[in-house]
């Protein structure tokens, strides 16, 4: 199952406690369909508990009759539609009346006058996903979309986003002859699952989101320690030539004391960060002591007449 698959069924499980709400989610789900008209009233969806739902609920409010249909798609018999549909005549024009649609209507639009209530928003958003919607994965993005008909019923969806309350900033764009309503980020998207009901689904998401968030910021420290260590490594590599190019020319007893006994030290453990070599040298001293120490060894082995770039050509 996927994750819209999962949270339309979720939603199907969502109470619409008032009558109100009841017309508001089937208008939803019937308004975003297929087409919504008198030659054709129907709604093509994946999810059949939503097909069943609709079904049942046009039935209890208006008297209607629909027909499902199912089939299966041929890219795979593990994805499967049903078409809701209403088929006669005269119930088409029963459902267009008691939404208060007609038949002659230029552009579909919403009727507000199905919204009464603010406890109906919720449940006409809720049918309108059942019906066209979809959100991703959130372990691959973070986007919730409506494909819809109809540009005009589009603007209409995008501006009653925009008025819920909820700082959406829904974008329209047309995809394939339809034009798609979507909402991105994920605190967003999370919000307007939670306000249509699933939100079972709201809290998946941001769950997924902090785990990405964690392991975004894990592997940050890695890549910037292991990044750490290749400087260390590379560092060290060039000390110990240097070190090694003193003892074949000069050798090791024209160097000061406290420089001959880093070099040694050096030598025997080149694996040794900064802090480990200082902590070592008898009496101890500082990463900066050390650090400044190494580099006075770097300018012996230059002056010993290999410069530090032929040092590292050198086997």
């Amino acid at each position: 199952m996927s994750f819209a698959s999962d949270t339309k069924k979720e939603l199907c499980r969502c109470p619409n406690a008032q009558p109100c709400c009841q017309k508001a989610e089937v208008y939803g789900f019937f308004l975003f369909g297929k087409m919504f008209s008198a030659r054709e009233i129907s709604v093509t969806t994946e999810s059949i508990p939503a097909a069943r739902r609709a079904s049942r609920q046009l039935a209890e409010l208006s008297g209607s009759i629909t027909e499902l249909t199912a089939g299966m798609y041929r890219q795979g018999a593990d994805r499967s539609w049903v078409t809701v549909s209403v088929n006669a005549w005269e119930e088409r024009l029963r459902v267009l009346e008691f939404f208060g649609h007609t038949p002659q209507e230029a552009h579909l639009r919403i009727r507000k006058e199905n919204l009464p209530q603010d406890c109906c928003y919720p449940a006409f958003l809720r049918g309108a996903f059942l019906s066209c919607g979809t959100v991703v994965r959130p372990e691959k993005e973070y986007r919730l979309e409506f494909a819809v008909p109809h540009q005009h019923l589009a603007r209409d969806l995008q501006e009653l986003l925009q008025g819920i309350g909820l700082e959406l900033e829904p974008g329209v764009s047309s995809r394939r002859g339809t034009f798609v309503v979507y909402v991105n980020e994920a605190e967003k998207v999370g919000d307007l699952l939670a306000y249509m009901g699933a939100s079972g689904a709201s809290l998946e998401l941001i769950q997924a989101k902090m785990l990405k968030e964690v392991r975004n910021n894990v592997n940050r420290k890695l890549n910037f320690e292991s990044a750490n260590q290749d400087k260390t490594a590379d560092a060290a590599a060039r000390q110990m030539l240097a070190i090694r190019r003193i003892g074949e020319t000069v050798g090791f007893s024209s160097l000061p004391e406290p420089l001959r006994q880093l070099a040694q030290l050096r030598y025997e453990h080149p694996e040794y960060s900064l802090r480990e070599l200082g902590q070592s040298l008898e009496p101890p001293i500082s990463r900066s002591g050390v650090n400044h120490r190494l580099k006075r060894i770097l300018e012996l082995a230059e002056k010993s007449g290999q410069t530090e770039e032929t040092l590292q050509e050198e086997p």
